[in-house]
């Protein structure tokens, strides 16, 4: 694909970079070489405004590229940034093979461009782009589709790439933050050890969100609109400078996630005398404390003139002393609940006024301010109260605490801390002492105090019914507004049936139908919020006690990549389930019903995120959860094309004829392991069987079992992905595809460990994670059995 960009030139859509129309080709030679103390130490640019070679970091050299400026060199690109620097003694050279390396010591070499095919000259480009050219002059490898913190004038990048900020401005390797081309069209800014989820995003383009994936370029122009082109080349531009510009090539434009967390474009202007002159054109975000994770654990940020500081709460140090960004742990041994509340003697709170952060509590309720902080001083699980003095809600919370900020809102927190050195003769001087003369005086003091006292007890019974009622009265107003803060987010609330009835309008329109029942969409809180509403079918006989305390099981699950449950409705013999609603549908209408394929980086994602989310309900969860019907339709994606794993748990609930058709107990067909069939024992391992199966769909984006495909080899799809791989023609599985043979082979070879006969053979899930990441070894997988050929 080729378009035409307002300044004149030309670009590939295939390669993903703009190319000057008439450059000059070639200035590098095969043979050619250069080391970082003795000249030449770079090759530079025809007009001389970058440069390719080493750079100066630390105590040693990196190899880079620059923009060459009389002031000051700026970095733009850094060769495996997060490598150590070399040694003077080093070279870069592009060999008479055709290889561009770098030669850290004697029989010491390291690739810098991982091309398949061999140079025959390479060039540093005006654009900032470093290129190496085949013998037919085309390109096959480029600094720009390799971008680490920088876009320049011209340069574009796809979906699935990401931009990762330096640590500093002298230390450039990987940073704590990244810019996401996701594949819903939005650009966002994560921290760096982050999944792409709403809670940790803290600036967006607002581009998101297209209905089904699409492939994207995010294009940096020549006058310095950033700018989203789709497939077809429709540009849509998302920041403009602040002062419009025309091209002109004494401008060079330059992005940068910067190491603060600030995505900022940069104009030079260059001069005639050779010096440019550098101003900021935009910035996102504005504010400087809203980047997230910018303040570590423990800590949060506030602005001192233009600069953002970061403090720490009251009870904590710096874990660096030398480094406010570090974060904040404690300074004291957390021991006042030794004595329960004997001992609150031995502990006090400290304030902040104007401090908010979005860590969800583990306790909310509406009370006074004061008694807010004494709640927290009494409750051993509590290590900070938040107050909200608009609201007037207490939120007790556990450390560690992230994104904290001060804000311009009516918030108030309190720290618990240790009080050290109590003496109990500080009480002394305020204790009363009454000398008593007399019987008469002695009865008089007796009858003064039981009045008092009786008036006090009258007049707290009266405050306590007030109060009572109160919140009564308010607990009705926020049923009714449906506004109920983060606690709605972490306990299950009881649904009569006559409320889930209204709210799915009678249960009107059907999302969905399967083995555990039919699912309605409805909406909350007068429409405020949608969720999924399960009428479950053929449950066991159980009362209603059981099936609530089932539900707390399943309610203290909480992963990011499981279907949230909200409550449910236990009354009669009707059960019902109430879920957050997932717009984006199942895997299965995004494998299977979509136009377009996802990509291989898209596949792996899934792939992982559904393996993480089934090793929670394996191992990490309280109670150990065997899914049991682990299949495309289950898996459901929310607003950013999240995985969520639904119908956990709820095998125990059904009943032992649930699926009796398919003449086994549980499960799937097509989707179930053998031992369904036989009178064995039923493990986590018949999950990680279905997750073989599932995983193959994802791969290959068909159905596992096709009687409609090509060729009779083909209907299965276990069998025909083995015979392949055994013959070691896996590219035969994906034609047409631009495929990654190590991904593809990798991701084969972890789905045909997982769908052997026995179950002691397959992986556990944990493993099976650890292969997808890449920490672990894989080995050569035997045949199934179902996929004997």
């Amino acid at each position: 694909m080729y378009c035409l960009d307002p300044t004149g030139q030309v670009f590939s859509g295939e390669i993903g970079y703009y190319v000057a129309a008439g450059s000059e080709l070639c200035s590098i030679s095969l043979d050619s070489a250069i080391n970082p103390i003795t000249d030449p130490t770079s090759w530079t640019s025809p007009s001389g405004r970058f440069a390719f070679g080493f750079y100066q970091e630390g105590g040693g050299f990196k190899v880079g590229i620059w923009m060459v400026r009389k002031s000051q060199n700026t970095t733009v690109w850094t060769a495996n940034r997060d490598d150590p620097p070399v040694s003077s003694d080093a070279a870069l050279e592009l060999t008479r093979d055709g290889w561009l390396v770098l030669k850290i010591s004697p029989g010491k070499t390291e690739r810098i461009a991982n091309s398949s095919d061999r140079a025959s000259c390479a060039a540093m480009d005006d654009s900032g782009n470093f290129i190496l050219y085949n013998q037919l002059s085309k390109v096959i490898w480029q600094s720009f589709n390799f971008p680490t913190d920088t876009l320049l004038g011209g340069q574009s990048i796809p979906t699935g790439t990401e931009l990762y900020s330096s640590v500093s401005g002298t230390n450039h390797s990987t940073g704590r933050f990244r810019l996401s081309m996701q594949s819903d069209g939005n650009i966002v800014l994560y921290p760096k050890h982050t999944q792409n989820s709403g809670i940790d995003a803290y600036w967006a383009s607002g581009t998101c969100c297209y209905l089904q994936p699409v492939h994207f370029h995010l294009y940096l122009n020549f006058t310095g609109t950033l700018i989203l082109l789709d497939e077809r080349g429709q540009p849509e531009p998302i920041a403009e400078p602040d002062t419009p510009s025309v091209y002109h090539n004494s401008t060079i434009y330059r992005l940068i996630l910067d190491s603060g967390g600030l995505l900022q474009l940069y104009s030079h202007i260059f001069t005639e005398n050779g010096d440019d002159v550098v101003s900021s054109t935009w910035t996102r975000p504005d504010d400087k404390c809203s980047v997230k994770g910018l303040c570590g654990f423990n800590s949060y940020c506030s602005m001192e003139g233009k600069q953002p500081v970061c403090r720490c709460f009251p009870g904590t140090d710096y874990v660096d002393s030398k480094n406010q960004f570090s974060g904040c742990e404690r300074n004291f041994k957390e021991e006042w609940c030794r004595d329960s509340k004997e001992n609150l003697s031995s502990i006090t709170s400290k304030s902040i006024d104007n401090v908010y952060w979005q860590d969800p509590p583990y306790f909310q309720v509406t009370m006074e301010v004061a008694d807010c902080n004494m709640s927290c001083l009494e409750d051993c699980d509590c290590e900070v109260a938040l107050y909200d003095f608009d609201q007037g809600n207490c939120m007790k919370q556990k450390l560690p605490l992230m994104y904290a900020r001060t804000v311009s809102g009516h918030f108030r927190a309190f720290f618990k801390m240790g009080v050290e050195g109590i003496e109990a003769a500080n009480n002394s001087d305020s204790q009363v002492q009454v000398k008593v003369n007399s019987k008469k005086e002695t009865i008089q003091l007796l009858s003064v105090t039981i009045g008092l006292t009786t008036c006090s007890c009258i007049a707290l019974a009266v405050a306590g019914l007030f109060a009572f009622k109160l919140r009564v009265f308010e607990y009705k107003k926020i049923v009714e507004s449906g506004i109920f803060g983060l606690t709605e987010e972490l306990t299950l609330r009881p649904f009569s049936y006559r409320e889930l009835k209204r709210a799915t309008n009678g249960f009107k329109e059907e999302l969905g139908k399967g083995s555990f029942g039919t699912v309605y969409k409805g909406t909350l809180y007068r429409g405020k919020r949608a969720v999924a509403v399960k009428r479950l079918e053929k449950l066991v006989n159980e009362g209603e006690r059981e099936f609530r305390a089932e539900m707390r099981v399943i309610g203290a699950t909480n992963h990011r990549h499981l279907v949230r449950l909200l409550g449910f409705c236990a009354e009669a013999s009707k059960r019902l389930l109430v879920y957050e609603f997932m717009s984006n549908g199942s895997l299965a209408d995004l494998l299977f019903r979509s136009e377009r394929r996802p990509d291989w980086n898209e596949r792996m994602r899934i792939a992982s995120e559904i393996a993480r989310g089934i090793l929670y309900l394996h191992e990490e969860c309280d109670t150990p959860i065997i899914h049991c019907d682990i299949k495309p339709q289950n898996i459901l994606m929310d607003d950013f094309w999240t995985v969520k794993i639904s119908d956990f748990g709820l095998a125990k609930l059904l009943m032992p004829d649930q699926t009796r058709t398919f003449t086994v107990i549980r499960g799937t067909r097509g989707y179930m392991a053998p031992e369904w069939h036989k009178s064995t024992p039923i493990s986590v391992k018949a999950d990680v069987y279905s997750y073989g199966i599932m995983l193959l769909e994802i791969v290959f984006c068909r159905r596992h079992m096709d009687v409609n495909a090509p060729t009779p080899e083909e209907i299965v799809l276990s069998s025909w992905a083995y015979r392949h791989f055994r013959d070691g023609e896996l590219d035969k599985l994906a034609p047409g595809e631009e495929v990654d043979k190590w991904l593809l082979e990798k991701l084969v070879k972890v789905s045909l460990w997982c769908i052997q006969d026995e179950p002691a053979l397959r992986p556990s899930m944990k493993s099976v994670v650890m292969m997808l990441d890449g920490t672990t070894e894989i080995s050569v997988p035997p045949c199934p059995t179902a996929a004997a050929v």
